[in-house]
């Protein structure tokens, strides 16, 4: 990014942050009418007996709640067969642990599901330095019904992804998806939110959306790495490190 055009006395530079406050207040308004329009989206019955392989073995649906009557789940990619570790989802994922200290305690649980085998879960956890609960569904449909899984990979293939079709040979594509429990048991999925939709769960994009080069991009998350592979990175950490 090369200097601004324009240097200005305080007294400019306040005049225009004053203007630029107004846009961001209405912003914050416009946002929290969003928010409140997100919570009001009627629910869905989920029918399904998903099971997914833990660490503690078979976990149902249900039991990923822990006791809460709030579920969040993160789709991540990590295909079957596969060694690659999304950076994208890895830097999702880095925000997770210190946040979910806070949301936890507000009644909202959060797990991680993949159709990667346990194992190769684990490894991936130890290596970045996890602690958040993650799980296989590598023997259900859970990622194919909620739109992150899409069979086979050929050339040229179209995938209902993002509430829409898009070319894509991608076998898994990231998500997140909110769930409730009633108290009968019952449990209903509220909100499915993909691609761009995931910021908001970045707060690394919303330090650098307040500095003068921003994202710092040549293209979309260009710069992205798991965090064990910047330079001068530890060999494990979290969002912390």
């Amino acid at each position: 990014m090369s200097e601004p055009t324009i240097i200005v006395t305080r007294e400019t530079w306040l005049e225009a942050r004053k203007a630029l406050l107004a846009q961001e207040r209405d912003l914050t308004h416009r946002r929290d009418a969003l928010s409140a329009a997100r919570r009001d989206l009627p629910w869905v019955k989920v029918d399904k007996d998903y099971v997914f392989e833990s660490p503690e073995g078979p976990k149902h649906l249900g039991d990923l709640f822990e006791g809460r009557s709030q579920l969040a789940i993160y789709h991540f990619m990590l295909t079957p067969g596969s060694d690659h570790i999304c950076p994208g989802c890895s830097f999702v994922a880095d925000h997770v642990d210190a946040a979910r200290q806070h949301f936890e305690q507000a009644d909202l649980a959060f797990c991680a599901v993949s159709r990667a085998p346990l194992e190769h879960i684990e490894e991936v956890k130890r290596r970045l330095g996890w602690t958040f609960r993650w799980v296989s569904s590598g023997r259900n449909s859970f990622n194919y019904d909620f739109g992150v899984s899409f069979g086979s990979d050929e050339p040229g293939r179209v995938v209902s992804y993002n509430y829409g079709d898009e070319p894509s040979t991608a076998p898994d594509l990231p998500g997140a998806s909110l769930f409730i429990r009633n108290a009968a048991g019952d449990i209903f999925h509220t909100y499915s939110t993909y691609a761009r939709g995931l910021e908001t769960l970045v707060g690394a994009f919303n330090w650098l959306d307040l500095a003068p080069k921003g994202r710092n991009e040549q293209g979309t998350m260009s710069w992205v790495k798991l965090h064990d592979q910047y330079d001068g990175s530890r060999a494990k950490g979290s969002c912390c490190t």
